[in-house]
């Protein structure tokens, strides 16, 4: 990932709206759960999801491991984690460590063997331990922000699904997300094509519009709750167990 894209993740995490709807979803899969055991958040960046579910399961035992050692220091001074610098498909971790493993649009660098990093992810879970990924959708969608952060990849919710029972899991759900905001993110990403200097989707919005694409991803789950499921969306969230 460019550089210069960490500190735009540090700067906008807790604020930004994408990153406040991603929180809440991955909050909203595990306290459903209620996974025992201390929880792994792998390619945890600068520990913005971190914080966010030590402030909504306060005591629980919380670990990070991210690739760039710099963005694993400010993840545990901001979230107070236990992170360590490391690889995806390698992680420093006993076997069956973790009652829950998050990880946060990982599979899809450029860097990371996603089948390794699946692999590694089952080795340190613990059975019927909780799988949570981000993933983003379609390759269509591929855009100048995919190539700063370095994403080779984009997925269906299909691809998902395959990808996890190759690996050993078992999906329990796998649905696409920001679905409502879809047509926005096609027009921006496609038709205004910003320029690749200014390229990065990670930046400050005008309160307004931030709090208006946060309320449309707050409707969204509201309706997915009642049973509504979205044919595409912009990002892919996969819930699955470790037999």
């Amino acid at each position: 990932m460019d550089p210069a894209e960490y500190d735009l993740m540090d700067a906008a995490e807790q604020r930004m709206w994408w990153y406040r709807a991603l929180h809440a979803r991955v909050a909203a899969a595990l306290r459903a759960e209620s996974p025992h055991g201390p929880w792994l958040d792998m390619g945890c960046g600068t520990g913005g999801l971190l914080r966010s579910l030590s402030a909504a399961f306060p005591g629980q035992a919380l670990h990070g491991l991210e690739y760039n050692p710099a963005a694993a220091c400010r993840a545990a001074a901001k979230s107070g984690a236990r992170v360590v610098a490391g690889d995806a498909a390698a992680l420093p971790f006993a076997d069956a460590s973790f009652g829950a493993l998050c990880s946060m649009d990982v599979l899809c660098h450029a860097a990371v063997d996603q089948r390794r990093a699946l692999r590694e992810m089952r080795r340190v879970l613990r059975p019927g331990g909780l799988l949570v990924l981000n993933l983003p959708a379609f390759r269509w969608l591929h855009s100048a922000h995919d190539r700063r952060v370095h994403n080779a990849r984009r997925y269906t919710a299909g691809e998902a699904r395959a990808l996890l029972r190759e690996a050993g899991f078992a999906p329990r759900r796998v649905a696409y997300w920001n679905a409502l905001l879809l047509p926005l993110m096609v027009a921006q990403r496609k038709l205004l094509a910003r320029a690749e200097d200014s390229a990065s989707d990670v930046a400050p919005f005008p309160p307004w519009l931030d709090a208006t694409l946060h309320a449309v991803t707050v409707a969204e789950a509201a309706l997915f709750r009642i049973g509504l499921r979205y044919p595409a969306g912009g990002s892919v969230l996969a819930i699955a167990t470790r037999p």
